[in-house]
């Protein structure tokens, strides 16, 4: 259409004598920029109104979104998509974009793609194609519903202040909450309430400090290391110790399973417990649970026994690599 138009007419006049259900307009080198897509598909089903027209697109501008929903603006009648937006050189037209942009801005074309379906599946092409995708990929990306920066964190506890309609609840996902150096107060607590952990506001100043030097050095902070952090900054001896372990033995051998044998000290009586696992602290923390579990406390997760008693899992820790083969 750019540099032939009478030819693409004189083609489709030719198909349009033939048996034919649809014909497909394609951008099979991705050079269409979205206000040509436009006007040349405009061009093209107002001169055919009878015929039904597809649109192939690729993604080598990064402009196929765009395309495909001028596509629909223009009146074809069905688009070529590949989930991740898998295909040739950048790649076709990704369904999960198109599906959220039609959704949300063309309210009147009805498709019948399940929103909820798509992270799920793009993981598994993912999976078995070994076609990676990028941690920023629209829609499906690892990062795209994480939070990173305090102030939108802190929108979120507001009765989502900067609300739109991209919610991941759509996609069947939940939203993150990055931890770093950009990190604020409202992010550390949305970790910590998922973990089932409260802090007072001084201690929660101390504790978000220590994540945003750690952003700084460029190390990875993640919420199962919250724990962690907690016990490293926070004077946790001010607080009378409800749970102690007393003593504990780690094992290793050749051809056996790493065993760990815990004592733990509660207000109302000691108790011992022996666990196996797949390393020394797997097995410590099988006898730890063990432990919980006979005491009813059903209700606690891993997160919340580290907590409880975390400096001497520390120490475990630190005992743990200067053992072989651990």
């Amino acid at each position: 259409m750019r540099f032939s138009k009478e030819y693409v007419f004189q083609y489709i006049d030719f198909l349009a004598t033939q048996p034919v259900k649809s014909i497909i307009a394609s951008d099979t080198l991705g050079i269409l920029i979205p206000s040509e897509a436009s006007k040349y598909l405009t061009e093209i089903t107002e001169r055919y109104p009878t015929l039904h027209f597809d649109f192939h697109g690729h993604n080598d501008y990064d402009l196929s979104v765009a395309n495909a929903l001028e596509a629909v603006k223009a009146g074809v009648k069905g688009l070529h998509l590949t989930i991740n937006g898998m295909g040739e050189r950048a790649g076709n037209t990704p369904l999960e974009s198109v599906v959220a942009v039609l959704n949300d801005f063309q309210k009147d074309v009805k498709i019948s793609v399940n929103e909820k379906a798509l992270y799920k599946v793009s993981r598994l092409v993912e999976a078995f194609s070994g076609f990676r995708i990028s941690a920023n990929k629209p829609v499906v990306g690892e990062n795209v519903f994480t939070q990173t920066a305090g102030i939108h964190a802190d929108g979120d506890k507001k009765k989502n202040l900067y609300y739109n309609d991209l919610m991941p609840e759509r996609f069947g996902r939940k939203r993150k909450y990055a931890l770093g150096k950009t990190s604020g107060k409202a992010n550390i607590e949305n970790n910590l309430a998922q973990l089932g952990i409260q802090l007072s506001d001084e201690d929660l100043k101390i504790v978000t400090q220590k994540i945003i030097e750690l952003g700084d050095k460029k190390e990875t902070v993640t919420q199962d290391d919250l724990p962690y952090i907690i016990s490293d900054v926070l004077d946790r001896h001010t607080i009378g110790d409800k749970v102690v372990v007393e003593d504990y033995v780690l094992t290793h051998s050749k051809n056996m399973r790493p065993s760990t044998t815990v004592i733990l000290k509660f207000e109302d009586g000691i108790v011992e417990e022996n666990a196996s696992g797949d390393g020394q602290y797997d097995a410590f923390m099988n006898a730890l649970t063990r432990i919980y579990t006979k005491r009813s406390c059903h209700w606690l997760s891993s997160a919340t026994i580290l907590y409880v008693f975390l400096p001497a899992v520390k120490q475990m820790l630190y005992v743990k690599p200067l053992l072989p083969g651990s």
